[in-house]
């Protein structure tokens, strides 16, 4: 039986190089994927789009390229990834430079776009699945809307002889799923298949996760050399069920427990995993230990897809201001206090005009809520005060008050750091799947 192996060479924007590389090398791979876009990411690389029509993909891309081409090169690897983000044809363009600079002859390099879908939906009654209103409810400045496309594009790629295919937002298990039907033949309605492959792209989607990032616990959870973590790589057959590993000598684990965790990692129902290709069902996979690092799954299922596509709206939504101030030595943790009612008097009384406040004293009471047992032997805090604002000027004003207090707030506070910056908010809502064209465009190095 034909198998197919595919690794993760990124698991967000700005995950780690060296393992990508190292798993190229030695991963006997046939695709290496990476996934690089979160909900805000896209959004934000537009921002920087629209201020630079060069900029708007991912900022690694150029470090990775030029780590990973070489040897995708020599091993026939073939690479898949939505680093091209808001800007998916000036990172081809980037990429075909860099293949040239190193020599790569004859890389052809896809650019599949139409995910952008701003244009068509906000003039309509846009619904947002999040509040039940439209996006002209919303009554904000909208950024960006972009619809999750699914493997097809990508398929096509492929077919039409991709060595490397960069997107924009793609499902982010569709760029796993997208090799195993080109290579397998798997057609797009056979729905236990492109189920099974929609399970293998979500245990891989978020790299080291699954071989022990997010995972360590020490002393309930321990994870081996997890500075050197590898990064994973499936073994799928053509029936879809899969091995999941990683290189042998590189830190991590991957167990039964690891796979567990992922594969549940943002999923609210695992019967039904809303996928643009296919409504992934995980109630019955199985998974075995077939040895040290290897997790065997099988089991997963599908039915048919929806027929609408997510798409995620980022907006201007408000500004947040952030000041904060360390306190150590006896009382320390009252002179905190005292500086946190300090800064909210003072914008009060100055007309600061604060949406939302919050103060914390980070190492007693910043994550859990206020602690007001004995604190006697706390030997340090740091004070933190946010605040959301409408304005920039707003926002910077918090700061400016937290840094006040080194001379005019308790004793001996130091170390003061002051931010401020715009916040993005992420709606959604479903749009027919016929309103979205993909488009592919070929660059030959």
């Amino acid at each position: 039986m034909k198998t197919l192996r595919i690794g993760t060479g990124a698991g967000f924007a700005g995950d780690r190089i060296e393992p990508a590389v190292e798993l190229a090398r030695h991963g006997n791979l046939d695709y290496l994927v990476f996934e690089c876009l979160a909900e805000r990411t896209i959004a934000l690389a537009q921002q920087a789009k629209m201020q630079n029509p060069q900029a708007g993909f991912d900022p690694l891309l150029e470090r990775r390229m030029r780590a990973v081409l070489p040897v995708c090169y020599q091993n026939k690897t073939r690479i898949i990834s939505n680093m091209g983000a808001a800007n998916p044809e000036i990172a081809g363009q980037r990429t075909l430079e860099i293949a040239r600079e190193l020599g790569l002859q004859g890389l052809r390099i896809a650019i599949v776009c139409g995910d952008d879908v701003h244009d068509q939906i906000v003039h309509d009654k846009f619904a947002l699945m999040e509040t039940g209103q439209t996006l002209a409810d919303l009554a904000k400045p909208v950024i960006s809307a972009n619809a999750y496309l699914g493997a097809g594009p990508i398929v096509r790629a492929l077919a039409d002889g991709a060595d490397i295919v960069l997107t924009g937002r793609v499902a982010d298990p569709a760029m796993f799923l997208a090799p195993l039907i080109h290579e397998f033949g798997w057609a797009m309605d056979d729905w236990q298949k492109l189920g099974r492959g929609t399970l293998v792209g979500h245990l891989l989607e978020c790299g080291g996760q699954i071989s022990g990032g997010y995972y360590a616990d020490p002393g309930i959870k321990d994870v081996p050399d997890i500075a050197n973590l590898g990064f994973p790589l499936a073994e799928v057959q053509e029936n879809g069920n899969a091995t999941i590993t990683k290189v042998a000598g590189t830190g991590g684990v991957v167990s039964v427990a690891t796979c567990s965790e992922q594969l549940l990692y943002e999923v609210h129902n695992p019967a039904a995993y809303l996928q643009p290709d296919v409504i992934a069902d995980f109630s019955n996979v199985t998974m075995v230990q077939d040895g040290p690092d290897r997790v065997n799954i099988s089991g997963g299922n599908g039915h048919a897809r929806t027929g609408t596509l997510k798409v995620s709206v980022g907006y201007v939504d408000s500004f947040v201001g952030e000041g904060q101030i360390s306190y150590a030595g006896a009382n320390c943790v009252a002179r905190g206090r005292l500086a946190l009612d300090i800064v909210d008097q003072r914008l009060k009384m100055t007309g600061v005009n604060c949406l939302e406040t919050r103060g914390d004293l980070i190492g007693l009471d910043a994550i859990l809520g206020r602690y007001d047992g004995d604190t006697s032997q706390i030997p340090e805090i740091r004070a933190r005060f946010v605040g959301r604002t409408a304005t920039m000027a707003d926002a910077k004003r918090i700061g400016e008050e937290v840094e006040s207090l080194y001379l005019n707030g308790p004793a001996a506070g130091g170390g003061v750091t002051q931010s401020a910056r715009q916040i993005v908010g992420i709606v959604s809502g479903l749009i027919d799947q016929s309103r979205v064209t993909p488009t592919i465009t070929f660059l030959k190095a």
